[in-house]
């Protein structure tokens, strides 16, 4: 079995408790609104990182990265976008799962036989919302078994 991190909406903070929740991983989706690169370059420690820029990611170190890809990783194709509003005109080939970010809210369901995957934020706290990441992992099967992780804001401790 494979464990692939899933993070979205850093806004530039990447947190201690990150690195514990995604010891062991062996990749990182990073679904945009990254905010800074100092991020993706400590998510690079941990593990390769794929990374979209969402809506705050601009200038120049954001323009190196795309608005969507497709990521095959294994036998799984993960179609990644910020927000989800515009796959509706942007439909993805033939993928197992759709990752995506901006509305900070974790969300995990099926639709059609493809997961989507809303990892909420990890970043600072907005709109009461709790801090989450995501892991998939990917079972014997090839099965997509998706966990969502509460961070604590204290520094250290998982929820």
């Amino acid at each position: 079995m494979s464990r692939i991190g899933v993070i979205s909406d850093t806004h530039g903070l990447l947190r201690p408790q990150v690195e514990q929740y995604l010891a062991g991983v062996t990749h990182i989706i990073h679904a945009g609104d990254i905010g800074a690169e100092h991020v993706l370059e400590g998510l690079r420690r941990i593990a390769p990182v794929t990374a979209i820029r969402g809506n705050v990611d601009v200038g120049g170190w954001a323009d190196r990265y795309p608005a969507a890809e497709t990521l095959r990783l294994g036998d799984h194709r993960f179609y990644i976008l910020h927000d989800l509003a515009e796959l509706k005109d942007k439909r993805p080939g033939a993928v197992d799962a759709v990752i995506y970010g901006h509305s900070h809210r974790a969300s995990v369901r099926m639709d059609a036989g493809v997961l989507y995957l809303n990892p909420g934020s990890a970043g600072p706290r907005r709109f009461r919302l709790p801090i989450t990441l995501a892991t998939l992992d990917i079972g014997e099967g090839g099965e997509l078994l998706p966990v969502i992780h509460t961070l604590d804001e204290s520094p250290g401790r998982p929820a």
